[in-house]
């Protein structure tokens, strides 16, 4: 088996972009490819797709390869332009296709260009290599916007385009840690916006099932995708008072077995768990079927509705066991069309109306 390929952040190539540009702008003729340092102190060097100079401003772009990640950003094409300011510091711009912090709870605050605490101090180093004096760095990403439309962004509070993002300035292929590091970002958000009865659901169709059962603001709807040991840890650790766990069965019930990373390539089928339950509760011959949904659809309306309850408490348990029972949990399950299935646990914290929010 081949070793998958690493690739280069967001932020690294905004940091090449800029050094580029600033070369340009304190003189160069031309600058076709451009050396920068990573956080871990090792060098590398990136071509440059195009530059330009113009009247005390220069213009250079980086195309990212993202490797053998599968990245929304990889092959794009990430923009740096660096205008003489007065002043000493490194001040910076959102341009097109990058977004703008609109929520509290990020590592930037509201107002601020979506360019995160890495890549920032990898751009300073980067111009510094080339200038002491003060400039204006504006980093750009054609269709950034649309890309971004893709994304966690929009929950997060980040309008207008991407985020330029990057810890070590690099891409580790189907790289976990950046997906976590969004959901974790997501909980930050809703935390700071004052929002204590949190949902955690395991994609699009839990979210839509949330958002159709329950009053519930966007940023109480967590997609945790499959990290759910990961995520439930980080419940845990902010001491998030009550949470509301609700998705399909043939996802959520293999939190029974300790399954915390749900991905169908990391963990077992949901249905011999199910039909386990099912053994376990009822005398009645059981129905054949290759599905959880399907399973579950050929009981009688009452069974269904009774070993739904049975599978939601069999998941509260297992959450409330892993968070120590530090939270209030309670869980409710849904079919492929978002109907509710069945629930355990009191769900009046979700239920009531929303409290007017000033953000």
């Amino acid at each position: 088996m081949s070793t998958l390929r690493s690739g280069f952040t967001t932020g690294t190539c905004a940091a090449a972009a800029a050094k580029a540009a600033t070369l340009l702008l304190r003189g160069e003729v031309s600058v076709t490819d451009v050396e920068i340092g990573l956080p871990d102190g090792e060098r590398v060097r990136f071509p440059v797709v195009w530059s330009k100079i113009g009247p005390g401003n220069a213009q250079a772009a980086v195309r990212k390869d993202a490797g053998d990640d599968p990245d929304i950003t990889h092959q794009a094409v990430v923009k740096a332009r660096v205008d003489w300011k007065e002043g000493t510091e490194i001040e910076f711009q959102a341009g097109e296709g990058v977004g703008t912090v609109t929520k509290p709870g990020l590592a930037i605050p509201p107002g601020e260009a979506a360019i995160n605490p890495v890549p920032r101090q990898m751009i300073r180093d980067s111009v510094r290599e080339v200038t002491d004096r003060a400039v204006r760095v504006t980093v750009s990403i054609p269709d950034g916007e649309a890309l971004a439309a893709k994304t966690f962004n929009p929950k997060l509070g980040v309008q207008g385009g991407l985020s330029i993002l990057g810890t070590t300035g690099r891409v580790r292929p189907f790289s976990c840690p950046a997906l976590q590091e969004s959901l974790r970002c997501s909980l930050q958000v809703a935390l700071a916006l004052g929002l204590k009865d949190l949902a955690f659901v395991p994609g699009h169709i839990g979210e839509k099932a949330a958002h159709r059962h329950f009053a519930l603001r966007p940023e109480q709807v967590i997609e945790v995708s499959n990290e759910w040991g990961y995520m439930l840890g980080q419940a845990a650790r902010e001491k998030v008072p009550r949470l509301l766990v609700l998705g399909h069965p043939g996802k959520l019930v293999k939190l029974t077995e300790g399954m915390w990373d749900t991905h169908s390539g990391r963990s077992g089928s949901a249905l011999p768990l199910v039909e386990k339950i099912a053994t376990e509760h009822f005398s009645s011959p059981l129905p054949e079927a290759n599905t959880v949904e399907g399973f579950l659809a050929a009981w009688p309306e009452e069974t269904r509705r009774e070993l739904a309850d049975t599978l939601a408490l069999r998941v509260r348990q297992a959450v409330e066991e892993f968070t120590e029972h530090q939270i209030h949990v309670a869980v409710v399950l849904v079919n492929l069309k978002g109907d509710r299935l069945g629930s355990a646990g009191d769900l009046t914290p979700w239920a009531e109306p929303l409290t007017p929010s000033s953000s």
